[in-house]
């Protein structure tokens, strides 16, 4: 969450007039795709552990976006970069507020909890 939320901070730091806010958010980029290739590598454990799919979908479809804007980034491509940017940063807070509020845990803990309950 805090390496995408810093992207906007770095690009608006480079568009008011700092150049080095450009390398800021090159480095921003590089570290936005790293961590939703690994969260992407978790999430598949958790579809195949805990068969759970929807963290893995989700993160699938943050990372193809990161993925496109990266690459509309490096072109110079701002129609598709800037409003990419938006809509990947509202997933990815969207997804986590989702995982914060019902996290994912195993099958057989919850159906111990919900017996322990019922007795």
């Amino acid at each position: 969450m805090v390496a995408i939320v810093g992207q906007p901070v770095f690009a608006g730091v480079y568009l008011s007039g700092d150049y080095d806010g450009l390398r800021l958010h090159e480095v921003g980029a590089n570290a936005v795709t790293s961590i939703g290739c690994l969260q992407l590598i978790v999430t598949a454990v958790v579809w195949v552990r805990l068969r759970r799919v929807w963290p893995f979908l989700a993160t699938l479809a943050v990372v193809v976006a990161e993925t496109v804007q990266y690459f509309a980034g490096l072109e110079g491509a701002l129609w598709l970069h800037l409003p990419l940017g938006v809509l990947t940063v509202a997933g990815l807070v969207v997804q986590f507020i989702a995982v914060w509020r019902r996290p994912v845990r195993r099958r057989s803990v919850v159906r111990k909890v919900e017996e322990a309950g019922d007795a």
